[in-house]
């Protein structure tokens, strides 16, 4: 399965509220791969996702610490892949450790590491539009998992979608 939906955010707020969106879609075990510019609203997307899932700690990009740890309804990993140069390297971060069954992970960057990533894993493309805060958003559904649910998330995303 790959379905794809766009969608176009005119505030970090709005993004935040995907990322909400988002998150009322996920189940225990899955993965969210956030890929696209530096700076294009990866860690903002994932506040509004963790907010949505229960966290009341402030989060924040993960890319000095490469992993950060939330309690909400359900416990979130937000790993930032960015500068592991080697897929070792991603293991030896114990990679698929993070891949908990009874948890959500969110992966900044994930397209590096894409052959880790399990079948069934939701893709969030962020690009910047010049001038503002705007953001094209694309997101896409990978593999079986998410046949069931995706035309659920479609409509929960529709009002920011893309003309």
């Amino acid at each position: 399965m790959g379905s794809e939906i766009r969608l176009r955010t005119r505030s970090a707020d709005e993004t935040r509220e995907v990322g909400a969106a988002i998150a009322r879609a996920l189940v225990p075990g899955d993965v969210v791969s956030l890929t696209g510019d530096l700076g294009a609203g990866k860690t903002t997307l994932v506040q509004g996702s963790a907010r949505e899932l229960g966290v009341t700690d402030p989060v924040a990009s993960p890319t000095f610490v490469l992993v950060r740890e939330y309690r909400g309804s359900l416990p979130i990993y937000h790993v930032d892949v960015y500068r592991l140069e080697r897929i070792q390297e991603v293991l030896d971060l114990g990679f698929e450790d993070l891949l908990d069954p009874h948890g959500v992970v969110f992966i900044e960057w994930g397209g590096a590491i894409e052959g880790l990533l399990p079948d069934s894993h939701l893709e969030v493309e962020l690009h910047a539009l010049e001038g503002d805060e705007e953001r094209e958003v694309a997101v896409r559904a990978r593999g079986p998992g998410w046949a069931a649910r995706w035309v659920d998330l479609s409509g929960s995303l529709g009002s920011w979608r893309a003309a």
